[in-house]
């Protein structure tokens, strides 16, 4: 989600994978879940229309992921490193798919699988 409203947070690491027009990029509907939820609760913390930021995501190239039951139930597998829901169904979806996660969040980075701290 710092690709579209704080860049400037994003290593150089991850700049170059999502500039790299090699890569497919994709984002999950959760994402767009959990920018409704902070939208309604008021919080300030990613003070962005989930609408809009979709419609920009789809402009720049990125595919939408949606989340299946499998992924649903591959969070029950997940040992309890990460607490935040949004972040397991990401890491559930990344280990079912083998897409590669890019994550700056140390705890999500513990997980096995294709996850990568940037």
């Amino acid at each position: 989600m710092w690709s579209a409203d704080r860049p400037q947070e994003l290593s150089k690491a991850a700049v170059g994978l999502l500039g790299n027009p090699d890569n497919i990029l994709f984002f999950s509907a959760a994402n767009l879940w959990e920018i409704s939820i902070k939208n309604s609760a008021r919080r300030k913390d990613f003070p962005v229309d989930p609408g809009i930021f979709r419609r920009n995501l789809l402009t720049n190239g990125y595919i939408e992921f949606p989340i299946t039951s499998e992924h649903a139930i591959a969070i029950q597998a997940l040992a309890p490193i990460h607490k935040d829901p949004f972040d397991r169904i990401l890491i559930a979806q990344a280990t079912v798919e083998g897409i590669t996660l890019l994550t700056s969040d140390r705890q999500v980075a513990k997980y096995p699988g294709p996850i990568l701290k940037v």
